[in-house]
């Protein structure tokens, strides 16, 4: 259960990040209360995953999947680029996440 808390909170982080850009510095209040839900709900699951994964794993866990989800959104929604490199380190961060939950006990 614990590893779908972090999976969930990571994707709050996604959350987070796309509605901090969407929120215009803080000047649009619909996508500014988006973002406090989004960072709330994130950190709490962080926390009730903590509390069974290792911390150190959990943080990198989170922090990755909010990395590649954040990547990811700003690719399909902002139209960032998706160039070779930036898709190549993007799938490394991957491998390291699933190396990560193999390791982990």
């Amino acid at each position: 259960m614990a590893w779908l808390y972090l999976l969930a909170a990571g994707l709050f982080e996604v959350g987070f990040t796309a509605s901090l850009k969407l929120s215009g510095n803080f000047s649009n209040i619909r996508w500014s209360i988006v973002f406090l839900v989004c960072v709330s709900m994130s950190f709490l699951l962080l926390n009730k995953a903590a509390q069974t994964i290792p911390l150190g794993t959990a943080y990198a866990v989170w922090t990755g999947i909010g990395a590649v989800g954040t990547v990811v959104t700003g690719i399909v929604l902002f139209r960032e680029p998706s160039d070779f490199w930036r898709l190549f380190f993007v799938f490394l961060l991957i491998g390291a996440l699933i190396g990560l939950k193999i390791v982990s006990k």
